[in-house]
């Protein structure tokens, strides 16, 4: 009984230091990452005047007399993100409800595992499936002379944003106590009534968690952007052609050199520190109440 104790204890300090050595290595490649980052970016933007990389409109790297103001990106990303949050999160939301409280087993099964299936499909076959399926449909639809568009971008953007606020929700919507629900029932309330007046606050947490992953994953993706989105750096609009802060970077570094290079990781700390502040903010929004109740 002794050895076999000592051999538990023995596992499970093996464990805690296995546990938090993984810990401070994420923690330490975070600092690492926010260190270069700010390293590589910020001569560029001291070169160039945090006014003008930031609230400039014009985006001229490679011209005779370049220009490097970034704005444009800026509000394609945060429309293209804003966008695809409108859409996807009630999505996804009503998506979960079903999936977890109304699906029969089998049909769960059946819709959970297309779920799934979004997630693990690369970003470069939703950017394919939107240039040759979306993008001519929007053209076609709105009469314009090319779909790749910001529209085009948030809507293949709320689509890949799924996967990410349903799984979340429904593990969350699971571990809601049947108790709960019984006693709403129990009072009066219909089936609905208790799915979206009780389950769903109760499951909060889960659900805020799945809309900043959700969040995270459009702000920061590229390949498919890029391919739908035109990759114009123009000034945002519903049916323009845009460049997102990500597909700048990658559209360019390719190539680039001096200032040019300095600059795109200057719009990488931009983009880093923009994915910080809104993850921040949302976890402050949508979870941070709860914290008071």
């Amino acid at each position: 009984m002794k050895k076999t104790n000592r051999t538990r204890d023995f596992v499970e300090v093996v464990m805690n230091v296995i546990f938090f050595t993984a810990g401070m290595a994420a923690i330490l490649f975070t600092a690492l990452i926010t260190v270069y980052l700010f390293i590589s970016g910020l001569p560029a933007i001291g070169e160039i005047g945090i006014l003008e990389f930031l609230f400039g409109t014009r985006w001229a790297s490679t011209a005779d007399e370049p220009s490097y103001g970034i704005l444009p990106f800026i509000l394609s990303s945060f429309y293209g993100t804003a966008g695809a949050v409108l859409i996807g999160v009630p999505v996804g939301l009503l998506t979960s409800v079903y999936l977890s409280k109304v699906a029969g087993p089998r049909t769960a099964r059946v819709v959970g595992g297309a779920v799934e299936l979004l997630a693990g499909i690369p970003s470069v076959i939703y950017g394919l499936i939107g240039m040759i399926v979306l993008v001519p449909a929007v053209a076609e639809l709105f009469d314009l002379a090319s779909g790749a568009t910001l529209l085009a971008a948030t809507l293949v953007l709320s689509v890949m944003i799924l996967p990410s606020i349903v799984s979340a929700s429904v593990t969350a919507l699971n571990a809601v106590p049947p108790e709960y629900e019984q006693a709403s029932l129990a009072l009066g309330a219909t089936q609905m009534e208790t799915y979206f007046k009780v389950s769903a606050p109760a499951a909060g947490s889960g659900i805020a968690a799945g809309i900043v992953l959700g969040v995270g994953r459009a702000i920061g993706e590229a390949m498919a952007v890029m391919m739908v989105a035109g990759n114009v750096a123009n000034m945002p609009g519903l049916f323009r052609s845009v460049r997102f802060l990500t597909t700048a970077i990658a559209s360019e570094m390719g190539y680039s050199s001096g200032l040019q290079r300095q600059a795109l990781f200057s719009i990488a700390l931009v983009l880093f520190l923009f994915i910080m502040a809104l993850n921040g903010f949302l976890n402050r929004v949508l979870k941070g109440g709860r914290h008071h109740d």
